[in-house]
């Protein structure tokens, strides 16, 4: 696939990272072209950190890192999910995933 195709509305497009297996949804980052070339060579998962504006691998710092085990576009070619087998947390917090936070329903 030419990856092209995955940046022809913006320079970065929204990864959906799921734990293989249980398919739980860990984190959600950003990648750019570089950002995902580096993940299809490497195997790991690498993004576009927008607040420091550079690339950063996964579990560099932590040790936590995410193995890629496949990786899906949506239908419009505009996400990314990722599958991959997490070693440690995913949450920079030091929770497994970076959803859980709650928001209450408020219902009729």
């Amino acid at each position: 696939m030419d990856i092209d195709k995955l940046f022809q509305k913006s320079e970065l497009i929204p990864a959906i990272i799921q734990q293989t297996g249980t398919k739980e949804v860990l984190m959600l980052a950003y990648m750019n072209k570089a950002s995902l070339e580096k993940t299809l060579s490497s195997g790991y998962t690498w993004f576009y950190s927008r607040s420091r504006n550079q690339l950063w691998n996964k579990g560099e710092t932590s040790g936590n890192f995410q193995k890629v085990v496949s990786i899906t576009a949506d239908c419009d070619f505009d996400t990314l999910l990722i599958e991959v087998e997490q070693s440690g947390n995913a949450c920079h917090t030091g929770s497994h995933s970076c959803f859980f936070n709650e928001i209450p329903l408020e219902r009729p």
